[in-house]
């Protein structure tokens, strides 16, 4: 019986048949390749995004490099455009921190759900915390790939890439232009509203957008100055009702 196994075993290797699976090497050019296609539907809407952002600086009487510092020391497209008006109205640095903390406090939910553990070097991984704004956790909730951590990485650097570029190219361009430009703040909802409808192209997510305006409604209801922080509390504890009721219901797995 086994000199009959040894000689199965023989033949498999004769004929270069393998009896179990050995993942492929991941390649860090190709899965930096691919987080920049992942990229390119978000970033061609942050790019002139970024120019309305630039454009803004200028009109608002700041410097040119107040766009690139921005973009870099806080990189998060709908803070920075509130920072805008608030630095060239002197509001005080207290106002500013809650600010800072109550407009950013969603990336708080992001973690929950964010591959952030496929990044294991520690400085890489400090930067895709940094780096993870709205549409890199649009890209990757709605994305059923399988994600590295040079994927994550490339994508997260090609949004930045896209969001100074285009804050630098919006300087540039103020110099082109004639006149004040009005409307500019209005780009930053369109990209919310079209990365909402992308992570939500099946039935199963109706609920979870029916939530999320109630949550805002009795938000804008209860505490309309502090909206955004009462909402996500709101829709958190929404959310975490319906996955106990999903769980007791059997609609997801244990």
């Amino acid at each position: 019986m086994i000199s009959g196994i040894i000689d199965g075993v023989n033949s498999k290797l004769s004929l270069g048949a393998v009896s179990f699976d050995v993942p492929s090497p991941v390649s860090p050019r190709r899965e930096m390749a691919a987080g920049l296609r992942n990229s390119l539907a978000a970033g061609l809407g942050m790019f002139p995004l970024g120019m309305a952002f630039g454009l803004l600086v200028i009109q608002a009487g700041l410097p040119w490099w107040v766009a690139p510092a921005l973009s870099l020391a806080g990189f998060a497209g709908s803070l920075e455009l509130l920072l805008i008006g608030m630095m060239a109205a002197l509001t005080p640095l207290a106002t500013i921190a809650l600010t800072t903390f109550l407009v950013n406090f969603r990336h708080i939910f992001y973690s929950f759900s964010f591959p952030l553990h496929v990044v294991k070097n520690p400085v890489a991984k400090a930067y895709s915390v940094y780096a993870m704004i709205d549409e890199a956790y649009a890209v990757t909730a709605a994305s059923r790939e399988k994600w590295t951590g040079w994927r994550l990485i490339s994508m997260q650097a090609a949004f930045q890439a896209y969001w100074v570029g285009g804050g630098l190219a919006g300087v540039w361009a103020s110099a082109l232009l004639p006149a004040h430009v009005e409307g500019l703040e209005f780009s930053l909802c369109a990209l919310f509203v079209t990365l909402t409808l992308d992570a939500a192209r099946t039935r199963k997510q109706v609920p979870s957008l029916l939530l999320a305006a109630l949550s805002i409604g009795a938000a804008l209801l209860v505490a309309p100055d502090v909206s955004l922080f009462v909402g996500l509390v709101i829709f958190l504890v929404l959310l975490t009702l319906r996955f106990v009721m999903d769980r007791r219901r059997g609609v997801l797995n244990a």
